[in-house]
């Protein structure tokens, strides 16, 4: 598929094996910028972790009626994909910044 500019002529989309997701140049970020997108992408883990743990435990009590630990879903599920999610971001987005250094120099 191709996208027109505004020029008129037809070009490539950006994909994400060049450095862009959803139309943001995820090469042309700085330290501070990388740091925080990676806090926020493992934020967004830890919750949508969290929330489909807590999914989970509530089809368990539905089909057993037994009251789990709700707080196990933190500690056990939410925590460590956040932590590893976390961890990728920050190496993935700092090898970008790394290589945009490098680049420059």
């Amino acid at each position: 598929m191709t996208q027109t500019s505004q020029h008129g002529t037809l070009t490539a989309p950006r994909a994400f094996g060049s450095g862009y997701l959803f139309g943001i140049p995820l090469g042309d970020l700085g330290l501070f910028t990388t740091l925080v997108m990676s806090v926020a992408v493992g934020f967004a883990a830890f919750f949508a972790a969290t929330f489909l743990a807590i999914i989970g435990l509530l089809a368990y009590k539905i089909a057993t009626s037994r009251m789990p630990d709700f707080t196990l879903t933190y500690k056990w599920v939410g925590l460590p994909v956040g932590i590893a999610v976390l961890l990728l971001a920050l190496a993935y987005f700092g090898t970008l910044w790394v290589k945009r250094k490098l680049r420059k120099a």
